[in-house]
């Protein structure tokens, strides 16, 4: 059983999720060190009686209700160049869910060579259009590749789009579903 590593459990991060739980997926590690927020709720999978729980822990618990036998690690911890390798080397598949451009760099250069990584890049504004997803080696990267988070608004709309993207690339890889 393939067990996803996912780093950052905002917009991107706990939509994949939920698709993952809901298409099957058994073994997940959600690491992230910050807590729910009202300003997520217009496209994280949280709830307003969440605001203020760490996201791990409001996670675990929103995707325990569609699966309770799914097997859910949860760390409330920051990830770092110094304990990146360490917090996902149980993992198969690492989901790149970051805010900052530095960490997502961080995270691609860590497993760039050693891992499957799927991460994001262009997330915000309302146009779809130029959504796609393109292939580098053993790292897939989903979204418009144009549109950053300081330079536009963020849509429910369009994260789950580009999460969308990026659940399908995970679960077309070799074990990820079970025959």
């Amino acid at each position: 059983m393939m067990k996803i590593g996912i780093a950052g459990v905002g917009g991107i991060g706990s939509n994949v999720a939920l698709n993952l739980v809901r298409s099957g997926i058994t073994q997940l590690k959600l690491i992230d060190f910050d807590r729910v927020e009202s300003g997520n709720l217009n496209r994280q999978f949280y709830f307003a009686d969440q605001v203020g729980l760490f996201k791990v822990e409001a996670l675990k618990i929103n995707l325990g209700r569609i699966n309770p036998e799914v097997g859910l690690e949860a760390l409330v911890q920051r990830i770092d160049r110094q304990n990146c390798a360490e917090l996902f080397a149980d993992c198969d598949v690492i989901v790149e869910g970051f805010d900052r451009q530095a960490d997502k760099k961080m995270l691609i250069e860590t497993f760039a060579d050693t891992k499957t990584l799927v991460a994001a890049s262009g997330i915000a504004g309302a146009d779809l259009s130029g959504i796609r997803s393109r292939r580098m080696g053993n790292c897939c990267i989903a979204g418009d590749f144009s549109t950053d988070c300081d330079q536009a608004q963020l849509y429910s709309h369009k994260v789950t789009t580009v999460a969308n993207y990026m659940s399908e690339f995970i679960l077309r890889q070799p074990g990820v579903i079970q025959a």
